[in-house]
């Protein structure tokens, strides 16, 4: 993509989300992800009450008289993006690809962290690492992922969620909130989900397309497996083979309920020519 095409993108990207997230995500968001740990703020002379385990007894030794530790909740977060980047990013059928929604609901995330005095990074996969951003603060920090989840051209085309899962893992040490943003279509994950969610805070968004859902009656299709590439062809006019798709459609949906109900983490799906808004505001007001 041309530099001033790609510079004119990011900023209509940056335009829309930085007001949703200030003026509609910003105390949803800050109520949803609180800081996790307690960190020591000052000291002060004991009171009648207090919890005896928090006297300092150094001050206390030192003065003659007891003093206690105040803790205060640790408000910044780390928050990561883990961005599914494999060839089914690039399907939809009715308003934008899957990819595009992807872009703005990251921006919004972004955005809303770095109100929140949060840092913000990006894992990129596919069924490996693609690129990784690690976290930091500030709008040109943001303005850089937005440029990345628009131009970036992943080397593999399948999915590997446990590999993401691992990586983030490994590579953030200190506790998270991590997004997971993907369709999901992958195997064998929920061991690597489990894991990761001991150590971080988990959230599944999974977006899908209309077309996932139903076949729509005109004919005789081919259909390409942006993944594999595997081709094939398919009567859309017959009945039976259109309901057993919906059907095939809602039993995955159930198995992926149960996936993320098992591995204790909040999810919500958002189809691709919907209005992500409401399901993340959702979202948000669960937790």
């Amino acid at each position: 993509m041309e530099a001033t095409e790609l510079l004119k993108k990011v900023r209509k990207i940056e335009i829309k989300t930085r007001g949703l997230s200030r003026n509609i995500f910003a105390g949803e968001y800050h109520s949803a992800f609180k800081g996790r740990g307690m960190a020591f703020s000052e000291v002060r002379e004991y009171q009648y009450g207090d919890d005896i385990r928090n006297i300092d007894w150094n001050v206390t030794a030192r003065f003659n008289h007891p003093f206690i530790k105040i803790y205060e909740e640790e408000r910044e977060l780390t928050v990561m993006l883990l961005v599914d980047v494999s060839g089914s990013r690039n399907f939809g059928t009715v308003s934008q690809l899957r990819k595009n929604m992807i872009t703005e609901i990251s921006a919004v995330l972004s955005f809303s962290a770095i109100q929140n005095n949060d840092k913000i990074g990006v894992i990129m996969f596919s069924d490996i690492i693609e690129k990784f951003i690690p976290p930091k603060k500030g709008r040109q920090h943001i303005l850089r992922i937005i440029r990345e989840l628009i131009n970036f051209e992943p080397e593999h085309t399948q999915t590997n969620i446990s590999e993401a899962l691992r990586y983030l893992t490994n590579a953030i040490k200190k506790r998270s909130t991590a997004f997971i943003i993907s369709d999901f279509f992958d195997e064998d994950y929920e061991d690597a989900l489990k894991i990761a969610s001991k150590k971080h805070d988990i959230v599944a968004l999974n977006i899908y397309d209309k077309r996932e859902t139903e076949l729509p009656p005109v004919g005789l299709l081919r259909i390409k497996d942006a993944e594999t590439g595997k081709l094939m062809w398919i009567d859309s006019n017959n009945r039976r083979i259109r309901d057993n798709f919906t059907r095939w459609w809602h039993r995955e949906q159930m198995k992926l309920g149960e996936i993320f109900t098992r591995s204790g983490i909040d999810w919500v799906s958002v189809r691709t020519e919907e209005d992500y808004v409401k399901p993340l505001i959702n979202l948000f007001k669960r937790r």
